[in-house]
């Protein structure tokens, strides 16, 4: 049974009489009698005994929470940059694009952001993206 004392020090609950009884008469019912009456209460008052899924998922303090890594990529051509030759050729080694199309593509991204691969493995984007870089032109892995 719940002691006064013990509660007043973990909270100052102060438990009125119907409440002690309730809790009497819990405290003699079997498990499966108090789930049964769990039930009843849930359905009686439209509330639930379980815990929400946000409150399930917060994070302890202190700790980071483990974001999913992403493992997909697309690669997305933000700038040219001064070598715009040398990008056309990089465009050319990674989409597997002829010469014109290779250049249409450079050109298109003076004026708008393009499309270079879709659904690249991290690894893989990662490289490109270098290679991107190292001829001066800026990529975008989103």
């Amino acid at each position: 049974m719940i002691e006064e004392k013990e509660a007043n020090k973990e909270g100052n609950i102060k438990i009125p009489e119907k409440g002690k009884e309730v809790i009497k008469i819990i405290k003699e019912m079997t498990l499966v009698d108090l789930a049964g009456t769990v039930k009843a209460i849930e359905k009686e008052f439209g509330v639930s005994s379980q815990v929400p899924v946000a409150a399930a998922s917060i994070v302890p303090a202190g700790s980071a929470p483990a974001a999913e890594e992403k493992s997909v990529f697309n690669i997305e051509l933000k700038e040219v940059g001064g070598k715009k030759i040398e990008v056309i050729k990089v465009v050319r080694d990674v989409t597997g694009k002829g010469l014109k199309e290779s250049k249409d593509l450079v050109d298109a991204a003076g004026s708008a952001p393009q499309m270079i691969k879709e659904n690249s493995k991290k690894e893989e984007a990662q490289e490109i993206k270098k290679k991107f870089e190292a001829v001066g032109a800026k990529v975008e892995l989103k």
